[in-house]
């Protein structure tokens, strides 16, 4: 396994573009595909692809405010010092890989963007205090992890859409508990044998000691993650970097408006209505943890650590480069997405996968489907709400519950998530890695994941799952 990653290393590192060309190259094939099978003139995809363009603007603010809230968080000294535990428990290159993972698992089971940005932030700083674990190896891991338990995450989207009242399939197929998706004997065996297979997976990929590339930040440094290359990335101390950052602000008071800046008491009041909101908002919504909530317990908790707004607009300062690839690339994955659905490609892939399924392979043809569509469609929601009615129309009289349609898809775009760059630019921009130091790693053990998954879904029909 060790040699197989390191020759798909050795070729991405050569033939890969960065994340932004391979956002275009995936443009320019849409374009094409849309045009041979689609029927669609040169013209035709150009407004399908200008119609779709700005359509992620909401989302891609929202992992931009993830990212840099999370990033923020993560540089209170308070927090800082819980990483800093965490990551002084192992001392060799297994133990790493190994804490990275759980954690990263442990927080994606919470919600997938607290995993992106909590999982990474834990791997540069394990890597960070053990220099004998390869950095691009725990980056890649920490990813792999929350790809992983996607199955059974709070925040996975297909499953909780289709458990909301008034959602747009309910007059079909009703309302689906998440007993039936996210907690049901699929998608925890999905989960449980993904994260146990990804996990063996990397621990044999692990590079042997003369081939490490380890973390060579210096401990003082102040420098960011987004402004490092491989062999020297990440924040070098995020605890130094949070306590410095504090100290210079706090020792500039000379004027009435830097006090103000500073003000504690302006800081904590917006803080008491901020978690006022909070509890009010679970009150009402139970534990629903979309983007939104996640990004505003992020905010207020990261201003109550920092204990200023001087302190706390600083951070995100300092934030705000890691977040480039996302403001530059989202609107090019939903141009995609608007080529894809006005072209009807999307349509095209779901009954070709419907026409070739029997009862006993459809759930894996679902699945399968939903990885090829999730390399052009790299958004959950976006895809369930084209591809589902396709799928649920192509089971016609066939003995297959609506959950099993919701299950296979859902993981089918979790899978190939290793291969899609959209959801590890936050990971990249953190970690100041390039697209192809990782995607090697990520390759493999998405082969890994999905020779699991597919087992599963194939076997589906047969333990009446």
């Amino acid at each position: 396994m060790r040699a197989v990653s390191r020759s798909l290393n050795i070729f991405v590192e050569k033939f890969l573009p960065n994340a932004f060309l391979f956002a275009l190259i995936l443009t320019l094939i849409t374009v094409a595909l849309g045009m041979m099978l689609g029927g669609q003139s040169l013209p035709d995809m150009a407004n399908h692809w200008y119609g779709g363009f700005w359509a992620f603007l909401e989302f891609g603010m929202q992992m931009v405010v993830v990212l840099v809230t999370g990033y923020a968080l993560a540089k209170a000294p308070l927090v800082n010092r819980l990483l800093s535990h965490f990551a002084s428990i192992p001392k060799t290159q297994l133990a790493a890989l190994v804490m990275t993972m759980v954690v990263a698992a442990v927080m994606g089971f919470v919600s997938w963007g607290l995993g992106f940005v909590g999982g990474t932030l834990v791997a540069i700083e394990i890597a960070r205090r053990v220099r004998a674990a390869d950095f691009r190896l725990l980056v890649a891991a920490a990813y792999a992890a929350v790809i992983a338990t996607q199955p059974v995450s709070l925040a996975l989207t297909a499953p909780l859409l289709v458990n909301t009242p008034g959602h747009s399939l309910e007059e079909q197929i009703g309302l689906i508990p998440v007993t039936e998706t996210l907690f049901s004997p699929t998608m925890i065996s999905a989960a449980l044998f993904g994260f146990l297979g990804v996990l063996i997976t990397f621990i044999l990929m692990a590079p042997k000691m003369e081939d490490v590339v380890a973390f060579t930040g210096s401990d003082a440094d102040d420098s960011r993650a987004s402004d490092v290359t491989v062999g020297q990335p990440a924040p070098a101390s995020l605890a130094l970097a949070a306590e410095e950052t504090g100290n210079t602000v706090a020792t500039e008071k000379t004027t009435v408006s830097e006090r103000i800046n500073n003000s504690r008491i302006i800081n904590y009041l917006i803080v008491i209505v901020g978690l006022v909101g909070i509890i009010l908002y679970f009150a009402a919504q139970g534990f629903n943890l979309e983007l939104n909530i996640i990004n505003f317990v992020f905010l207020i908790v990261g201003m109550a650590l920092h204990g200023s707004p001087a302190k706390y607009a600083k951070c995100i300062t300092d934030g705000i480069p890691a977040a480039s690839g996302i403001v530059l690339q989202f609107p090019f994955y939903a141009g995609i997405i608007g080529m894809m659905g006005g072209a009807g490609l999307i349509v095209m892939i779901g009954e070709l996968f419907g026409s070739l399924a029997t009862e006993a392979t459809f759930p894996f043809f679902a699945f399968v489907a939903a990885m090829i569509v999730n390399v052009f469609v790299p958004s959950a929601g976006g895809q369930w709400q084209v591809q589902g009615p396709v799928m649920l129309e192509a089971t016609g009289g066939m003995d297959i519950s609506p959950a099993t349609v919701v299950n296979a898809i859902s993981v089918g775009d979790m899978t190939t998530n290793l291969l899609q760059p959209f959801f590890v630019l936050p990971a990249l921009g953190l970690s100041g890695l390039g697209l192809k130091d990782i995607w090697g790693y990520c390759m493999t053990a998405m082969v890994v994941l999905f020779l699991i998954c597919g087992t599963i879904f194939l076997l589906v029909p047969v333990l009446g799952w």
